[in-house]
């Protein structure tokens, strides 16, 4: 629906730029210097806080939620994607809602279900959640098999486990049963709070970026470090699973 090759592939819009060699290098250094908290860890102070916490404390865990949003950039870069060929606010709310609701629904059934899930196979799914994306927005699949996935159910299953990965992380942290309701779902509008900040400055750079002529030069680049970032991911956390068994 939303893929280069649907939006000028064929007119040559999206080549290969000379800059993709060093972008990838810089993605890649990116990626690899970055700490597994950043992911779906939590920072030690935050943990901390989690575990001592006991009762109904709703800002803080807005607070907690939003910078978790801020700070994952699994989402981000899912969600840049996923908004990349999307120009009316009428398809960005549909979307970012899906991806919301599919978050939200999870992280609240995983914490109060108690559904455990390995976090380091949860955030390869996430990874490979951006690589899909990425391959969608090259029109890779309709190349390769002739039919295009639906954008939208695929968007809610990717929020669904996105969900799942910090659900998991939550509850290696024993939250107290003591307001455990009121501080999840508190916790999950402040995520929702981040993600709004952060879609919102991602659309203004992209509004600016669109309007110039590079944007066809660069999206096809674009979307392939996106998809190598997303692979960098995926191995990170196979990795951290295999030497952790």
């Amino acid at each position: 629906m939303h893929s280069l090759s649907m939006r000028g592939m064929d007119a040559g819009h999206l080549r290969p730029h000379r800059s993709l060699p060093l972008l990838l290098l810089l993605t890649a250094l990116f990626f690899l210097g970055m700490p597994d908290a950043l992911a779906h860890g939590v920072a030690e102070g935050d943990k901390g806080f989690i575990q001592e916490s006991t009762g109904v404390m709703l800002m803080p865990f807005v607070y907690m939620g939003a910078k978790h949003m801020i700070t994952g950039y699994d989402h981000l870069l899912f969600l840049f994607g996923v908004i990349f060929f999307l120009y009316r606010l009428k398809d960005v709310g549909l979307y970012v809602t899906l991806f919301a609701v599919g978050h939200s629904v999870t992280l609240l059934l995983g914490v109060l279900a108690d559904i455990g899930i390995s976090a380091y196979v949860i955030d390869a799914i996430i990874g490979f959640s951006v690589v899909y994306k990425a391959l969608d927005n090259l029109g890779a699949f309709q190349r390769w098999f002739g039919y295009q996935p639906d954008t939208r159910a695929a968007t809610l299953i990717f929020g669904l486990l996105h969900g799942f990965g910090l659900a998991t992380k939550i509850q290696e942290y024993e939250i107290s049963s003591d307001g455990l309701i009121a501080n999840l779902i508190a916790f999950n509008v402040g995520v929702e709070i981040g993600q709004l900040l952060a879609l919102g400055s991602i659309l203004i750079l992209m509004g600016y970026w669109r309007r110039t002529a590079s944007f066809w030069r660069h999206a096809y680049t674009a979307n392939v470090a996106m998809m190598s970032a997303g692979f960098l991911l995926m191995g990170y956390q196979l990795t951290g699973l295999i030497v952790s068994q």
